[in-house]
């Protein structure tokens, strides 16, 4: 159907304001057609994008325009990092956890997961294995698990041994811990420290993380920072946040000064107050991917493993995603967060499986020296 066909119509445009007439219309659709152009220019050429920008490119729904806001991202990633992408093993080794977040599996209440807290020597053969299957970094990621934040020293004596037998970089994802541990955790070897925010809406975060305090959450990362340690942010995409408080979170993410930005979609979770919630379409997640390329363009975004399994990798890479996550290893009892067991025994999350579809991306597994090379200048930038 063309334009004059359209013009015939009686039927209102999807998205037309009503008394707007049809010509009027596609006038408005191809302003913002052009304004959309214009603001993917201003990204591939560096310049910054406005509030306003971002409100563009977050209400772009329509299948051409998120078409060029992918097509922008892969620009902006290529231009930033060519074309290697980061593989990272995730290492869930206590699914414990003190804390009773309405959203997670884990949470402390629920009675339905199986918990583990696997052994130190299971923790270690379990990261060399990823080590030498090629994966550039170890997630080494916990519950809020009171058997190690009561003895803080066990939690950085694991993260030694592990960074001297895997002798690659380690990201510690133990949630909030006092300001003396995290300088331990640093000391002891740990290059990231992840502790997702979730939102920067305060009256949302309340709703999600019960009891827990929007600051110390925060205060724990600039800790991180002044450590040297590299900082991970996370948004949970679906949760009924509007298009002004991702914008918020983006300035909050860029002022940081984070190394990782990442968004997941929510999943809703068996046990737990938001388990009857429908899921977000993942599409939400995607367009996150890119407008967080398009806005800080030099960090790492990762495509999870743990949303929509190996199937929807390729998606996230092409919406501009550098690093892949929660790579783990079948048959170990070792699982994922979001989608606790999809994937992993069958072998899919494996950096074989992963390979497969780097390849159909016209992209690959960039070296360790890479990474190590891209690390290395990330702290001289200091926080």
């Amino acid at each position: 159907m063309n334009r004059s066909d359209y013009a015939d119509s009686k039927s209102v445009q999807p998205g037309a304001a009503p008394g707007l007439s049809v010509t009027k219309y596609f006038e408005k659709v191809s302003g913002m057609s052009e304004n959309l152009d214009k603001i993917l220019e201003k990204s591939i050429e560096k310049q910054s994008l406005s509030d306003e920008d971002l409100l563009c490119l977050l209400h772009s729904e329509d299948e051409d325009s998120l078409q060029k806001i992918f097509s922008a991202a892969r620009e902006v990633r290529c231009r930033e990092f060519g074309d290697g992408i980061f593989l990272y093993g995730f290492v869930y080794f206590s699914t414990y956890c003190r804390n009773d977040c309405n959203f997670c599996y884990y949470r402390s209440s629920n009675q339905l997961p199986e918990r583990y807290r696997k052994s130190r020597e299971e923790i270690i053969r379990t990261a060399v294995d990823l080590k030498e299957s090629g994966v550039h970094l170890i997630d080494l990621t916990m519950g809020e698990d009171d058997y190690y934040l009561k003895d803080g020293e066990r939690l950085a004596e694991l993260v030694s041994e592990l960074k001297a037998a895997c002798g690659i970089p380690v990201m510690v994802s133990p949630g909030v811990v006092p300001p003396a541990l995290i300088r331990r955790l640093a000391e002891a070897g740990a290059d990231w420290y992840a502790l997702y925010q979730e939102t920067h809406n305060r009256d949302r975060f309340k709703g999600l993380r019960l009891h827990q305090d929007y600051d110390t959450r925060m205060q724990a990362k600039q800790a991180a920072a002044s450590c040297g340690m590299l900082i991970e942010e996370g948004l949970l995409s679906g949760i009924g946040e509007s298009a002004e408080e991702v914008i918020h979170s983006l300035h909050i993410m860029k002022e940081m000064g984070v190394s990782q930005g990442r968004s997941m979609t929510f999943v809703p979770q068996q046990g737990t107050p938001m388990g009857g919630r429908q899921q977000s379409v993942f599409l939400n997640e995607l367009k996150m991917i890119a407008v967080l390329r398009l806005y800080l363009p030099d960090i790492l975004i990762p495509a999870s493993l743990d949303v929509d399994g190996i199937r929807g990798l390729k998606e996230r890479l092409m919406s501009g995603a550098n690093v892949v996550t929660s790579i783990i290893p079948p048959a170990k009892g070792f699982a994922g967060v979001a989608n606790a067991y999809q994937d992993i025994d069958e072998g899919f999350r494996t950096v074989p499986g992963v390979a497969k579809i780097l390849d159909e991306c016209g992209l690959r597994r960039a070296s360790l020296e890479e990474y190590a090379e891209w690390i290395e200048k990330r702290k001289k930038r200091g926080f």
